[in-house]
């Protein structure tokens, strides 16, 4: 028993979180690349089905990568070092519910509402935030986002539907 915890201490000694971060980007870009590999690639002005996934898992493999490259070694723990910070929960269930509004209100209530929500929702996970500046940058996100997606690019998402 022992011996086992001596082996987990030294794996999480030389695996660090930049490590653990490198070596996920770099299974998730090869896997990206491979699949996007069984569509055609096409040219730059042709561009195939599998252009952009091949593109974003080159990408991905080259992040993971750098990140693997220049992380740090791992230091040896010591007993000066400062307890960790318990997890956010707030944060994380804010950004949660932020996806979980837009999912909801951009089938029921349209794009505008969609984005303030999810916006407002998930600044809100930020202890620091105020509801009026969460509120400020919801509407101001809300309205860059209809000048965007609905009169720039004539996105099909209607800025208000209440159904």
């Amino acid at each position: 028993m022992a011996n086992t915890l001596a082996r987990l201490q030294s794996l999480s000694q030389r695996f660090t979180k930049d490590r653990i971060g490198a070596l996920l980007l770099l299974v998730l870009g090869a896997c990206v690349t491979v699949t996007g590999t069984t569509y055609r690639i096409g040219t730059l002005n042709h561009m195939g089905a599998g252009f952009i996934p091949v593109t974003l898992g080159i990408l991905l493999l080259g992040v993971g990568a750098a990140i693997g490259l220049t992380s740090a070694p791992p230091k040896p723990p010591s007993p000066s070092d400062p307890k960790p910070l318990p997890p956010e929960w707030r944060g994380w269930l804010c950004i949660l519910g932020g996806v979980a509004a837009f999912v909801v209100l951009g089938e029921y209530g349209g794009m505008m509402p969609a984005i303030f929500a999810s916006v407002f929702i998930s600044a809100m996970g930020d202890r620091k935030n105020s509801v009026r500046d969460a509120a400020l940058l919801a509407l101001a996100m809300a309205i860059a986002g209809a000048l965007i997606f609905s009169w720039g690019l004539h996105m099909q998402l209607p800025l208000f539907a209440w159904s």
